[in-house]
């Protein structure tokens, strides 16, 4: 299954740094706008209940923001039951994705346990739809849980690949990715498509996507954030794109 990947700019990272003062810099809306430039084709939050990276107001200027641009998707994402839902309404994004966060969670670290969770997920799913917002669901590479995800209503599911990151360069790589790639494959035959993130950075994704093909949209933030402060926000993001489209020419080389 051949698809284009999105690059979609995680911002909560430079909050982190704002929210250090009062002074109200980095912009998140001025990074927003430099990662757009620059070749971004969306832009991801995760405001999570204690404030410490992406607040409520990030939220509603950000999509005021994105109202300028078109093409660009709005990705909110955390968890249905801390607020997140709250968001939702408010400015209706293009997609949230449910992750299971618990509320002092230093990062996130696991996906949703299917079916275990199913019943407490299917409502904020059904609302979410309703509102005419696309539903992607965080989750492990368990090819077995992806028909539950779709039994759900979800749309999407986001791989966590946080397994992937640690595996790369060793000698779990390749098995680890037949991981992902069994699991994608699994969520495309039962209808979803497939979203990927978490610790994904510029020397471990292009090889992740030429081994998991059909991944519609990567979500980075920390490791992209780390590279701003090297190169800059522009550059950054066009590193991560020139290697998005170098996986892609490589599956086309290879079909």
């Amino acid at each position: 299954m051949s698809a284009v990947t999105a690059l979609s700019v995680n911002l909560n990272k430079i909050a982190l740094v704002r929210n250090t003062r009062k002074l109200g810099v980095p912009s998140v809306t001025k990074f927003a706008t430099i990662a757009l430039e620059a070749g971004a084709d969306g832009i991801t939050v995760h405001p999570r209940p204690d404030g410490r990276h992406v607040r409520g107001e990030d939220v509603g200027e950000l999509a005021a923001l994105l109202a300028a641009w078109p093409a660009a998707e709005f990705n909110i994402e955390g968890n249905p039951f801390h607020q997140l839902m709250d968001y939702v309404r408010q400015v209706r994004p293009h997609q949230c994705t449910f992750v299971p966060d618990e509320s002092g969670a230093f990062t996130s670290d696991h996906g949703w346990d299917l079916p275990r969770d199913s019943e407490r997920l299917r409502p904020v799913i059904e609302q979410a739809r309703a509102l005419g917002v696309r539903v992607s669901l965080f989750m492990d590479p368990e090819p077995g849980a992806m028909q539950l995800a779709r039994d759900l209503g979800a749309d999407r599911v986001e791989l966590y690949t946080e397994p992937y990151a640690l595996a790369f360069g060793t000698a779990a790589q390749a098995q680890t990715l037949a991981r992902y790639r069994d699991a994608a494959e699994a969520a495309q035959a039962a209808g979803l498509g497939v979203n990927a993130g978490h610790d994904l950075n510029r020397d471990n994704l292009a090889p992740f996507l030429a081994a998991v093909p059909g991944v519609l949209e990567v979500s980075i933030g920390h490791a992209l954030t780390a590279d701003a402060l090297e190169f800059g926000m522009a550059a950054a993001v066009r590193m991560y794109v020139a290697a998005i489209r170098g996986a892609e020419a490589a599956l086309r080389e290879t079909a």
